[in-house]
């Protein structure tokens, strides 16, 4: 009988950029960060701008941005700027959950990464933070359609800290926050005391634990993990006053064209960019300058605590 061996994770090609291997080679902090909103967000090269302002925030809070995609059947771990022209400018590029990362890897395609993709990923390449505008969630009537994203499931999964300004509004918040306290994900807002909703402030929900300290949060993620906690620690931070908008103007937004769509039979995948385009409408467009707003302001913040978390790292490895 012929023996059979079956892949492992270490056989899934990673190709790093020299920056950030450097970086992981000598323990300095590396945020990773996604690529669908180059390629499913704006148009070029308004995306490969934006894409580059969200890794210079990362740079501003004190780590090393890394991009990540898969392209030629390898998981790029650290876009370079021609990578992310490339992926910018290139059209149809597949938007790429962790469950389509095996077929995508095989065929060789090119791939844009989402949060759920972009965990796994960062679990990969030894990546300890991600940080994403916002996450999935459960959606609204999902007792009817059982529409949950794979972000929450991938959570309990990866062993990854997730810094984000929340869900977005369109989703079941309240929900959505009672699945990750089934699932005992631990969420901190972070100098918050409310879980934030992408571009509103506040989602109506209190957060279940507030943290303001960078150097307490970092513990925190080391203390979930070092349990046998195999899953995320997600950490919310809340868009700038100054760049939020109001939610009582979302939700009506969100209220009418929900009854639209329901009377259309938009649903699956289809329904969450056609709220958002509903929303953007309602707002004139402010709402789309907000995202760009929250994707910025939040891999700030990632880059401070994935700093934060790696100075406790090197202070453990010192002692």
């Amino acid at each position: 009988m012929t023996a059979t061996t079956s892949l492992t994770h270490q056989d899934i090609p990673l190709v790093f950029s020299a920056e950030v291997a450097d970086a992981l080679h000598a323990g300095r902090p590396v945020v990773a960060l996604e690529s669908n909103v180059i390629t499913h967000g704006l148009p070029y090269p308004d995306n490969a701008a934006t894409a580059r302002k969200v890794e210079e925030a990362v740079r501003a809070g004190g780590s090393v941005p890394a991009t990540i995609a898969v392209e030629s059947g390898k998981v790029v771990v650290g876009m370079t700027d021609a990578d992310i022209d490339r992926f910018a400018s290139t059209p149809g590029i597949p938007k790429v959950s962790s469950r389509d990362m095996p077929v995508v890897l095989a065929q060789g395609r090119m791939g844009a990464l989402t949060v759920a993709s972009s965990v796994v990923a960062a679990e990969l390449a030894g990546i300890p933070f991600f940080s994403s505008a916002g996450i999935g969630g459960v959606h609204r009537g999902a007792d009817r359609t059982m529409d949950v994203s794979s972000d929450l499931i991938q959570f309990t999964r990866s062993k990854v800290a997730v810094v984000c300004a929340g869900a977005k509004k369109i989703l079941d918040l309240g929900l959505t926050l009672e699945y990750l306290e089934t699932q005992c994900v631990p969420v901190v807002s972070y100098r918050s005391d409310d879980f934030p909703a992408f571009y509103c402030e506040s989602s109506g929900f209190r957060s279940p634990m507030r943290l303001d300290d960078d150097e307490v949060i970092a513990r925190s993620v080391e203390n979930h993990w070092a349990l046998g906690n195999n899953s995320s620690f997600l950490i919310t931070t809340p868009v700038r006053p100054e760049e939020a908008i109001d939610s009582d103007e979302v939700d009506a937004a969100i209220t009418e064209a929900m009854a639209a769509a329901d009377r259309d039979g938009i649903r699956g995948q289809a329904i969450t960019k056609y709220l958002m385009r509903a929303v953007d409408a309602a707002t004139q467009g402010r709402s789309s300058k907000a995202n760009m707003a929250v994707l910025v302001s939040t891999a700030e913040v990632g880059g401070r605590l994935a700093a934060a978390h790696a100075r406790l790292r090197a202070e453990s490895r010192s002692a």
